[in-house]
């Protein structure tokens, strides 16, 4: 075989190779966005529920439902000021939810835009109503500067909260368990 020939082979080989990585490459990030709109309802600060889905926003993590925090010396109710906010934000015309990846839990992690095109997720850490946890760290750097929300006064991080209500469920567990074999209860 010739050199020119050789070279020819070699290159359209090299050319058939590339184009099987780039279908490949092609395919695997292929994953298909899935959106929903609508009357969306906040369960908490960082969960939306749409008819039968659930979806978790991406990216933040919201006070627990029932958790209290503190400002100015006092309780209040932060877990339902934040679901509060985002209900409010998804109130607006033109809320559209999009993702592609679920969490252990079978929600659809989502990152949510109003109407008006406003990432609600970087809202939500932006009013000190959710903390970053993941891409949105310069949000919460306004609102630690601003004071906002959480950060107006002291709280304890949300995955603490689950954290403490788990440990404390599997210790109440067991002393029921205790319990009803030594035939307390």
């Amino acid at each position: 075989m010739t050199r020119g020939l050789r070279l020819i082979r070699d290159g359209v080989t090299a050319f058939a190779l590339l184009a099987l990585v780039a279908l490949i490459a092609a395919k695997l990030n292929d994953t298909a966005k899935i959106e929903h709109a609508g009357a969306f309802h906040a369960a908490d600060g960082d969960s939306l529920t749409l008819g039968d889905e659930r979806l978790r926003l991406e990216g933040i993590d919201a006070p627990e439902l029932n958790q209290s925090c503190e400002r100015a010396g006092k309780a209040w109710a932060c877990g339902r000021a934040a679901r509060e906010a985002l209900q409010d934000m998804v109130l607006a015309s033109g809320t559209l939810c999009q993702g592609s990846r679920r969490d252990r839990y079978d929600r659809l992690l989502v990152i949510c835009r109003s109407g008006a095109g406003g990432d609600i997720n970087a809202a939500m850490v932006r009013r000190g109503m959710a903390i970053s946890y993941g891409g949105y760290g310069k949000q919460e750097a306004e609102a630690r500067a601003q004071k906002a929300g959480l950060w107006a006064g002291t709280f304890e991080r949300p995955r603490d909260v689950r954290d403490h209500a788990h440990q404390r469920s599997g210790f109440d567990g067991a002393l029921r368990f205790i319990a009803q074999i030594v035939g307390w209860e």
